[in-house]
C-alpha cells in the first residue's frame, strides 16, 4: 500500500464512524429523548410537596459512591455493586444451565413420545403457575443452605418455558422430514443431529430467551428473603430496612440494566446459531 493509499483510508476512518453514526441516529435519539422526559417528570414528581421518593439528582448525590466505586470490597456482604451483580449473576449461570440441560432433555423426550407426554404434561402445568417465591421457603426447609435453595429456585423458575417450547418444537417437526429420514433410512443418532435438533432449535431458543429473564427475576425475589448473602436482591432488601431509598432505586435500575443486557445476548446467540429462514 503506498503512502497516499494510506492517508486515504486513514482519512476516511473518521468518515465511516460518522456514517455509521447517522445510521443509527433514529434507533439512538428516540430512546434519549424519552429517557430524558422520564427524568425529568419524576424530578418535578419528587419536588412536590409530600414527595416520599427521592428524585434523580437526589440519587444520584445519596448513591455517588455507589455510582463511581462499584468495585469496592470490604468484606462480608459490604460490596460494591459490580460484586453483588456478579454474585447474583453467578447463581443465575448455575441455575439457568442446568435448567436448559434437563428442560431440553424432558422436552424431547416429553415431544417424541406421547405416553411420556400424557404421563408428564399434567404434572409440568401444575408446577409451572407455581410462583418463584413460593418455592423459597420449601427449598430452604428442604435444602437447609442459602445458596443451594437460591439454585433451586432459579432452575425451577426457568426449566418449565424451555421444557415445555423445546416440546412444541419436537411436535410441530413437519412431517415431511420424518418422511425423509425413513426412506433414506437414517440411524436415531442420525435422525436426531440432522433433522430434530436443526428443526427444533428456534424453539428452543425462544424458551431459553423467556427463561433467561425469569431466572434473573426469581434469583432476585430469591435473594431478598434470604438473609446474609451477597447478591443484588439481599443488597436492595438490606438498603429497604435501613431506609435507604436512593440505595434501591439505583439497585433497581443495575437490575434492569442487566436483565436487558441479557436480552440482548441471547438474541445475539440466537441470529448467530439459527438460520435465517427458520426465524
Amino acid at each position: 500500500m503506498t503512502t497516499l493509499q494510506r492517508r486515504a483510508s486513514t482519512n476516511g476512518f473518521p468518515n465511516n464512524w460518522v456514517t455509521l453514526l447517522q445510521k443509527q441516529l433514529p434507533n439512538i435519539v428516540p430512546p434519549l429523548v424519552a429517557i430524558a422526559i422520564f427524568l425529568a417528570i419524576w424530578q418535578v414528581f419528587a419536588w412536590t410537596p409530600g414527595a416520599t421518593l427521592p428524585g434523580p439528582i437526589q440519587v444520584i448525590q445519596e448513591t455517588w459512591i455507589l455510582i463511581a466505586y462499584p468495585f469496592y470490597d470490604k468484606g462480608g456482604i459490604d460490596k460494591g455493586l459490580f460484586w453483588q451483580v456478579f454474585a447474583s449473576l453467578q447463581r443465575v449461570t448455575i441455575g439457568y444451565i442446568s435448567a436448559a440441560v434437563v428442560g431440553i432433555a424432558l422436552g424431547i423426550l416429553v415431544g417424541t413420545s406421547k405416553l411420556m407426554s400424557r404421563a408428564l404434561d399434567p404434572i409440568f402445568q401444575f408446577l409451572r403457575v407455581v410462583a418463584p417465591l413460593a418455592w423459597v421457603p420449601i427449598a430452604l426447609a428442604a435444602l437447609r443452605q442459602n445458596e443451594p435453595a437460591a439454585l433451586f429456585v432459579i432452575f425451577i423458575t426457568a426449566i418449565w418455558p424451555i421444557l415445555i417450547n423445546t416440546a412444541v418444537g419436537v411436535r410441530q417437526i413437519p412431517s415431511d422430514y420424518i418422511n425423509v429420514s425413513k426412506v433414506l433410512q437414517l440411524s436415531k443418532k442420525e435422525y436426531f443431529f440432522n433433522i430434530l435438533i436443526p428443526a427444533t432449535i428456534p424453539y428452543i431458543f425462544t424458551g431459553l430467551r423467556i427463561a433467561l429473564g425469569l431466572a434473573w427475576l426469581a434469583i432476585i425475589a430469591a435473594e431478598i428473603v434470604m438473609s446474609g448473602i451477597v447478591g443484588i436482591g439481599f443488597f436492595i432488601w438490606n438498603a429497604y430496612q435501613n431506609n435507604q431509598v436512593s440505595e434501591v432505586i439505583l439497585a433497581v435500575l443495575y437490575i434492569g440494566a442487566v436483565g436487558l443486557l441479557l436480552d440482548k445476548l441471547m438474541v445475539w446467540l440466537e441470529n448467530r446459531i439459527v438460520p435465517t429462514e427458520q426465524k
